[in-house]
């Protein structure tokens, strides 16, 4: 990007007039500028800490999730309901990771959870890309295939299956914008899904949906990121998120 934007600057220079040139330049180092600033990935995650992670509902981790090697593992308890949100919150952005699951396991990824009192789960407020062991958990065999790994929950099936079996990872990239109005899952360097993220046309998918009429549900395009207690046993490693 960088030498690009340098050659074409030097061509002007040859040819323009001077005032022109500098003009030119001014306008080439802001968007250059701007590149550099909205392209840097932040790591959430890097298999060391939960620095950048606390229990929903709460200023701590639960004690369910651990570090297994370089990646978070958790191990359900018979409580259940220990999901876990980032300490930030997000509105556009692309978030990365890597997950895997256990033999006929479940779990989800949240975006936008809103955290109040009066919502006692993440999944109340915050959509979610499925998490899920296709080859043996009944809810990736249903039509229409809302609940397979990398749907939308409950409200756009994947287009294609390039699930990963349990016990492998999976490479997986959300993209929230709402500046376009465009949400996609790419699974394994395959977009699967894509979808809308407010207006008419996404109040009709949670119309059509076992939300339909969930107070809080997919209300706040700024929320915190979650990962899912859904009493199996999961695991992700290399999570970033960059901001749109």
């Amino acid at each position: 990007m960088k030498k690009l934007i340098f050659l074409a600057i030097c061509t002007i220079a040859l040819i323009g007039c001077k005032e022109k040139t500098k003009q030119t330049t001014e306008t080439v180092i802001e968007i250059e500028e701007e590149v550099e600033t909205t392209s840097e990935w932040t790591t959430l995650f890097d298999g060391t800490n939960f620095d950048n992670w606390r229990g929903y509902g709460t200023d701590s981790m639960y004690p369910e999730w651990s570090i297994d090697g370089d990646a978070m593992m958790f191990t359900p308890s018979k409580e259940g309901g220990k999901n876990i949100i980032t300490k930030d919150t997000f509105t556009s952005f692309v978030l990365s990771l890597e997950w895997k699951i256990s033999e006929g396991g479940n779990s989800g990824i949240f975006w936008s959870v809103f955290e109040d009192p009066k919502y006692n789960e993440a999944y109340q407020t915050g959509p979610e890309i499925q998490v899920l062991d296709n080859e043996r958990h009944p809810d990736a065999k249903a039509n229409p295939k809302f609940h397979q790994a990398g749907a939308l929950y409950d409200m756009v099936q994947p287009e294609h299956d390039v699930c990963k079996p349990a016990g492998e990872w999976n490479l997986c990239e959300i993209s929230i914008n709402h500046n376009t109005n465009e949400g996609s899952v790419t699974l394994n360097g395959t977009k699967i899904v894509k979808f809308p993220l407010h207006g008419e046309a996404w109040d009709a998918l949670v119309e059509n949906s076992k939300f339909k009429d969930w107070e809080g549900f997919g209300k706040h395009q700024t929320g915190h990121i979650g990962l899912q207690d859904h009493s199996d046993k999961v695991w992700f490693k290399n999570i970033k998120i960059k901001n749109l």
